[in-house]
């Protein structure tokens, strides 16, 4: 058998992990293996020559074909041994090797032999084995050997047999389901592991009947299981039934009283399990908490630090949604920030973040500072994330907090670790105008020695947005200038832009800013002399204290109006020519796709003229299409093209789907169709667009398409009118009608009479999203404070009960059609509050921005408070009302 790892000496000098299996190789190994052979068999040197290929196979070692054989047959004379340590070794071995069928045929016999054996160590093993290398033939034929072990009084026998049986239940899962009357015997077995094992085995059988499962649930909650490990898996089964019922604190709760019966149970781990079961209950009560919380309090004081651990944990979990019901844990875990296991440490420490008040944030920071050097990077985060949270609950205790993350933003550390500090100070600074000047220091001087490229210049960048706003913007010039010579390429070309910030926001420092620009135009890098250069031309002023120009601002503080993505296909679509490059030209909308340029493999020629075979998603090229196209060319300049929405089920005869195109008076449905069968040929394809339940459409125009042949995809067009610069929503009714001809398979030609037909396809509908382009801004702070606060409107909304925060910020984010800025579009698990921003240019091209803030109460209800602003006051109004009336 394999030896535990033991030490070569005593010497604590020369203390090694010492493996008896360090350097073996399969060769010799194989080699040793033909000692199966020898008349005189040694059981020890067997065990031993079997334990180190049960090693090599565990390593990853892969056998041939023709020396697993080999050595399974010599394995298979083994069984003539009466020596029991060696024949459980042939067990395993045997279930290792996973023979071939036509070898499984050799052992079956001594198998079935060992499964009927008075030893009962041999009959559990033959189970194990025989489960593990048959097939469902076989199985059939010792299924009733199989039922009587379930049953049998020897609790290894059983539990072997119940094992197999949650193996089995994966290949052969009708034979499994036959021994459902055995299996439920088995559960009121006298024996911990047997009961245990049984219960899984129950469970998986009636797993995918939600009903069987749930009487199952309510009989064994009357007592009848003893086992701790099997009530645990009970508990976690009657989680599952509650969640999956549904139910909440406003109604009777399924199975409560059972899980708080458990806290009273003798065993630790039930007692644990039903605490964790309670804690994460949909929409849990305090006073359904309460109990739970008492017994985890309870292992907080525990000697066993896996309790300790255990309670920490869940109580940090409850920390996030109810804050308040971990306060009387408070002192308990207080003591726990000097334990020995450093995980519990901190774990303790997060959680009395998450829970204290702010007499005690100094007494905890002092606490921190003398553990934080003994644990790992990813420990300190989650330190850091709750010190962020701390410091925005309690504004007032910044200083403190701010220096201490300034003093291990200094220590050691990984790039993620540092990261999460440097985005923990500039939230801090964003959020609390009073740690602006202390903050922005801090970062001076992190950057002073920073390794990571990434953080400084995202730092550099930062400074130059918000160090002209402070009360002494010449004291951070040295900080940015020092990174022009003691770094690479990259933060020197950050550093050039930061500077010049400074110098078209604070008129007195133009005159050394442009001193310091001038002497970055003999730089070594390419970048770096021509952004000094850009910035020089764009001050002006040969660095006379002057204003900068409006236009300069806005170049060096203004946000990109055009998405990254569409810029960079504009130029690389763009001819050089005498006629410059215009940014206007560059399409502003967002697009959850690639360009149509995807779809260009694989397409059909088509004539001059002829519109595209496959519809484009570029607002280019539709903008082309329908401007050729006489009906429509009068319209003016296309706002927005939508995604695609599917009018027909996939697999049908005929294939649709539509695109709505908004002009300031006008909307254009482009219809594009697909001909699904080789057989026929549709003519004068048209979509009869009822518009009742749309009153403020018109139709005004409609272009049918002539011929739409097997598998060529075409274009038909109906065009409304609707009132000018309004957001008109409405329902449309659509019906294909066309002419079909029977097409001739052999010769491809088509019938010349043709049958009128109709072909019903899904409604559709214009919303008020449809008139909002997804614009997104780099940075929303500077956006929302460039629009200002002259038609800003505030209001509150209750957006009734929601599962979580995640659905009501969907909702209103599909509702708006705007373009969620920073990230905010993602909410935090189990989140109580959320603050998501928003960013669009309405119909009219006036740009819209929108700051969305949730709650959620104890009753699962959602309250938003929604803040716009916009070029246009008309605007702000429009998108209350339609959060109001959506």
């Amino acid at each position: 058998m394999a030896q535990p790892l033991v030490k070569k000496d005593d010497d604590r000098d020369d203390e090694a992990d010492y493996s008896p299996f360090l350097g073996i190789e399969k060769g010799a190994v194989l080699q040793e293996a033909r000692v199966f052979n020898d008349p005189q068999l040694d059981p020890r040197r067997c065990s031993q020559v079997i334990t180190k290929l049960l090693y090599l196979l565990n390593q990853g070692d892969s056998f041939t074909k023709v020396e697993a054989t080999e050595v399974f047959f010599s394995v298979t004379k083994l069984f003539q041994s009466k020596d029991m340590g060696l024949r459980r070794m042939v067990y395993l071995i045997i279930k290792e090797l996973s023979p071939c069928a036509d070898e499984v045929i050799i052992v079956t016999s001594s198998l079935m032999k060992d499964m009927n054996s008075k030893t009962d160590m041999y009959r559990a093993n033959a189970i194990r084995v025989l489960c593990r290398i048959t097939d469902g033939t076989l199985l059939t034929q010792i299924e009733r050997y199989l039922k009587q072990a379930i049953v049998d009084k020897n609790p290894v026998v059983a539990s072997a047999a119940l094992v197999s049986g949650n193996h089995l239940l994966q290949t052969n899962p009708e034979i499994v389901k036959r021994w459902s009357n055995e299996v439920q015997e088995a559960v009121q077995s006298r024996s911990a592991l047997v009961q245990f094992h049984a219960l899984a085995l129950l469970h998986q059988i009636r797993q995918n009947d939600r009903l069987a499962v749930s009487k199952l649930v309510s009989s064994l909650t009357r007592g009848s299981v003893r086992s701790p490990m099997a009530q645990c898996l009970l508990i976690r089964y009657i989680s599952q039934v509650i969640r999956e019922s549904g139910a909440s604190q406003t109604g009777d709760r399924p199975f409560y009283d059972y899980l708080e019966s458990c806290l009273r149970h003798k065993a630790e781990m039930v007692i644990f399990e039903a605490a964790r079961a309670i804690t994460e209950l949909g929409g849990v009560t305090s006073r359904e908490l309460t109990p739970a919380i008492t017994v985890l309090q309870l292992f907080l004081s525990s000697s066993k630090p896996v309790l300790r651990f255990a309670a920490v944990r869940t109580l940090n979990k409850v920390a996030m949604t109810h804050p308040m019901a971990v306060t009387n844990c408070n002192i308990d875990m207080e003591s726990l920030i000097s334990d020995q296991n450093r995980s519990i440490a901190t774990l303790a420490i997060t959680t009395l973040l998450k829970t204290g008040n702010e007499s005690s944030v100094d007494r905890l920071m002092k606490q921190i500072t003398n553990f934080m050097s003994d644990i790992a990077d990813e420990f300190k985060i989650v330190v850091v994330e709750a010190i962020r949270a701390l410091c925005l609950k309690f504004p007032l205790k910044f200083r403190s907090l701010m220096n201490f993350l300034s003093n291990i933003l200094r220590e050691e550390g990984g790039f993620e670790y540092k990261k999460a500090i440097v985005d923990s100070i500039v939230i801090l600074i964003r959020d609390i105008p009073d740690a602006k000047e202390n903050g922005l220091l801090h970062l001076c001087e992190f950057i002073e020695d920073c390794e990571f490229t990434y953080l400084s210049t995202q730092i550099l960048h930062f400074l130059g947005v918000e160090g002209p706003k402070t009360s002494d913007p010449s004291k951070y010039i040295r900080y940015i200038y020092n990174r022009v010579f003691l770094e690479n390429a990259t933060v020197r070309a950050s550093a050039v832009s930061s500077l010049a910030k400074f110098g078209a926001m604070v008129d007195p420092l133009k005159p050394r800013v442009f001193t310091l620009l001038r002497r970055c135009l003999f730089d070594s890098d390419d970048e770096v002399r021509d952004r000094a250069t850009l910035y020089l031309n764009m001050l002006e002023g040969d660095g006379a204290v002057v204003e900068t120009d409006k236009d300069a601002k806005d170049f060096l503080f203004g946000s990109l109006d055009v998405p990254l993505s569409n810029l960079e296909t504009s130029l690389k679509n763009y001819d050089a020519s005498e006629e410059p490059f215009d940014i206007n030209t560059v399409s502003k909308e967002v697009k959850s796709q690639p360009l149509a340029e995807k779809n260009a493999t694989n397409k059909k020629p088509t004539g001059l003229g002829a519109p595209p075979t496959k519809p484009s998603t570029d607002v280019d090229a539709y903008e082309k299409l329908l401007s050729s196209i006489a009906e429509f060319s009068s319209f003016g300049k296309l706002f927005k093209s939508s995604a695609i929405f599917e009018l027909t089920e996939p697999e049908t005869e005929y294939a649709v789907n539509v695109v709505k195109h908004i002009y300031d008076g006008h909307i254009v449905f482009q219809y594009n169709c697909t001909n699904t069968i080789p057989e026929q040929l549709l003519e004068n394809v048209s979509v009869i667009v009822d518009a009742s339940e749309a009153e403020e459409f018109d139709e005004v125009a409609s272009k049918p398409l002539n011929s739409l042949p097997y598998d060529t995809p075409g274009q038909t067009f109906v065009a409304f009118q609707k009132p000018e610069g309004v957001p008109a929503v409405g329902k449309f009714s659509n019906i294909l009608r066309f002419f079909v001809k029977e097409v001739d398979p052999s010769t491809g030609e088509a019938e010349e009479d043709g049958v009128e037909d109709e072909y019903q396809l899904e409604d559709l509908e214009v919303v008020a999203a449809d008139y909002m382009l997804r614009v997104g801004v780099s940075n929303f702070r500077n956006a929302w404070d460039s629009i200002g606060a002259d038609f800003e409107k505030v209001d509150e909304y209750g957006l009734g009960p929601r599962e979580n925060l995640a659905d009501a910020v969907n909702a209103v984010i599909s509702l708006l059609g705007m373009q969620p800025c920073e990230g905010t579009e993602v909410v935090p698990k189990n989140s109580r509050s959320h603050t998501c921003l928003l960013s669009g240019v309405y119909m009219g091209s006036a740009k819209v921005l929108v700051r969305l803030q949730f709650g959620l109460d104890s009753s699962r209800e959602v309250a938003m408070k929604l803040t716009v602003r916009s070029e246009d006051e008309s605007v702000s109004d429009t998108i209350h009302e339609i959060v109001a009336s959506g």
